[in-house]
């Protein structure tokens, strides 16, 4: 069982999104910055950095100047946290619905945010520990479709005994590339017609539903 995180175990809020871009203002005084996520070439927090920083250079950016970006992201972001700047907001019914899967099915995550961003602000909705287990980010750069065979891999499971939620295009379309079963999720009920328009078999907008769908899915 893999989850996608922001959309469906998190809200992505405005000050989060403020800590990611802070980064680019911190050390490379960049504003105005793009928050279209599904604007860049790749929807992954690592490849977005690289396009950013390459715009800006006009050539490939180091390693070193890709690390110092994430560094100074993440060192915001978990001081913000501490301090109760930042508070990351779970969506409805997702403690609930991990406190009703951990210890019956395997649970993981495949999330383009970096991994240890995802960890920080699932750890503060106290959601970290039932997916730490099977936990994949962007960190290693690459599409949705392969942070899910990464966590596919380490769940070492036939396709079709593992669900993947998720609640973009870039999620449908990681779910059918790599064969296993897929349930779009979004409070949105206009994003979640936008889903099945995409190839979404099953759809929600509550937890509550996901679990009905998952038992499904799963013969359960």
């Amino acid at each position: 069982m893999i989850f996608d995180v922001d959309g469906v175990l998190l809200d992505l809020t405005p000050e989060e999104e403020d800590a990611f871009f802070w980064a680019f203002a911190k050390l490379h005084q960049l504003s105005g910055l793009s928050r279209d996520w599904d604007g860049y070439r790749i929807r992954n927090d690592v490849e977005i950095i690289t396009e950013i920083l390459e715009t800006h250079f006009g050539r490939s950016p180091s390693p070193g100047e890709r690390q110092a970006v994430i560094r100074a992201y993440l060192s915001h972001l978990a001081n913000g946290i501490d301090a109760g700047r930042l508070k990351p907001s779970p969506i409805a019914g997702a403690e609930s619905l991990l406190d009703d899967l951990a210890g019956t099915l395997k649970l993981g995550i495949a999330t383009a945010n970096l991994l240890e961003a995802a960890s920080l602000r699932l750890a503060a909705c106290a959601i970290w520990e039932p997916v730490k287990n099977c936990a994949f980010g962007a960190n290693g750069g690459g599409a949705k479709r392969q942070i899910l065979a990464r966590a596919m891999a380490d769940l070492a499971l036939p396709p079709d005994r593992i669900i993947f939620i998720g609640d973009n295009l870039n999620d449908v379309e990681a779910g059918l590339a790599n064969g296993v079963h897929f349930i779009g999720f979004s409070e949105d009920q206009a994003k979640c017609r936008y889903l099945a328009d995409a190839g979404a078999k099953r759809v929600c907008n509550h937890h509550r539903d996901t679990l009905k769908h998952i038992r499904d899915a799963l013969r359960l």
